[in-house]
């Protein structure tokens, strides 16, 4: 069941994306198409009108009642001037005379010219049919014509719209794939950047005891001798936990990406471990450094502790790079909000602070301050506490001595009597 929920989160919001791209593309596509065909439509309509009332007006200047002069300006200002080809052929149906053509000169007695008129008329005829032109009742010639240059250009434009559309979406699938291709680049270089910063304080604090150790054999004299309060029995326990460390490292990047189980924990007692762990390994961070803990009485809650324990160390390791490692304070606070829907979570420090400029991309991929940084820590506590537990985070306020970063998180109807 939890491999299924996985496949779910890994291509549901993807699939989704691509399935209303297509869609939407499709019925942009579909719009324009039925826009254009609706247009030639309207303009052959328009064409027909105009083809009656020209032929009324080839009839009426073949008529023996009109003078010259009123024949002379139909055939210039109407004849001459139509802009679609125009075919008159006789009783035989053979072209008498033709004007418009495209590629072919108006009247051109040369057979090639002929030969293609005659396929033309063909084909004018199965599109509009023939109109009769009458003589005193007499039909003596027909008439055939054809689309306007317009109509014609029209007509090509569905196809060229869905070659467009097909070209858009190609360039598109490449445009993506590209962008997916890079972005994987960036998240696996990502993750393996966080994992050696992961990684990078149970293995500094692992070399420190072994370097004590060494020490010892060395010299001969006991651990303990220049820290009384620690001996190998202690050293062996941290190691140990050192070591746990590096197993529950592995474990937290197997749950990035799947949905979390969450579990009743004692919040105070997760941040006082996350604390103690920090503060046994100062001296490999600096000796002057101390980490404070205040905690209120929190309802028992239900988390993933291994994940919130992850964002909640983000924003120490953050803080202990901030502060001087002669004179730094990092404080981590607890209580619960005053309306009791929600607990939370201070991490405190007195650094240099955050410049104004950086405060509002500080959740975004990829930003970092640091030279060696990968800007991904931030980013996985921002996804731990808001898409896996509903709850926020963000920089309160920042200033040189003092920077506070916050977690809240919702309580559960069914815990908030449950205090510890």
């Amino acid at each position: 069941m939890a491999k299924k929920n996985n496949i779910k989160l890994a291509i549901g919001g993807t699939t989704v994306f691509k399935l209303f791209l297509v869609v939407g593309i499709v019925l942009i596509s579909i719009v324009f198409i039925w826009y254009t065909l609706d247009v030639i439509g309207q303009l052959k309509s328009d064409a027909e009108k105009m083809v009656a009332s020209y032929v009324k007006l080839w009839q009426l200047a073949a008529n023996d009642n009109t003078s010259g002069g009123e024949v002379q300006i139909i055939f210039d200002e109407v004849i001459k001037k139509a802009n679609f080809p125009v075919v008159i052929a006789g009783l035989d149906h053979q072209p008498i005379f033709w004007r418009n053509i495209p590629n072919i000169e108006d009247n051109d007695p040369s057979p090639a010219a002929r030969a293609k008129v005659i396929k033309l008329v063909e084909k004018m005829r199965h599109d509009y049919g023939e109109i009769p032109l009458k003589y005193n009742d007499q039909v003596i010639s027909y008439f055939y014509y054809g689309d306007s240059p317009v109509i014609s250009q029209l007509r090509r434009m569905p196809f060229i719209e869905i070659g467009l559309v097909l070209a858009f979406i190609l360039i598109g699938f490449i445009g993506f794939q590209n962008i997916r291709r890079s972005e994987e680049r960036h998240i696996w270089v990502g993750m393996a950047k966080e994992t050696a910063h992961q990684l990078g304080t149970p293995i500094s604090s692992l070399m420190g005891w072994i370097e004590i150790l060494q020490s010892q054999c060395e010299t001969g004299i006991p651990a303990a001798g220049n820290q009384p309060e620690l001996n190998t029995a202690e050293i062996t326990a941290q190691m140990k936990t050192d070591v746990d460390r590096l197993q529950r490292v592995a474990n937290r990047f197997g749950q990035i990406g799947s949905r979390p189980e969450l579990r009743e924990i004692d919040l105070n007692k997760l941040l006082e471990d996350t604390g103690q762990y920090f503060r046994r390994r100062l001296p490999f961070e600096g000796k002057g450094i101390q980490i404070n803990c205040h905690f209120s009485p929190l309802p028992v809650m239900a988390m993933n502790g291994e994940l919130i324990t992850w964002a909640v160390e983000n924003l120490i390791k953050n803080a202990l790079q901030a502060v001087d490692p002669e004179k730094g304070r990092i404080e981590i606070n607890s209580a619960p909000a005053k309306d009791m829907k929600c607990v939370v979570i201070q991490v405190i420090d007195n650094g240099s602070g955050i410049p104004a400029a950086y405060a509002r991309r500080l959740f975004r991929p990829g930003f970092t301050t640091k030279k060696r940084g990968w800007g991904l820590g931030l980013t996985l506590a921002r996804r731990i506490v808001q898409e896996y537990h509903k709850g926020k985070i963000f920089l309160v306020r920042s200033k040189p001595g003092e920077t506070v970063f916050q977690i809240t998180l919702p309580v559960q109807e069914a815990t908030k009597k449950k205090t510890t």
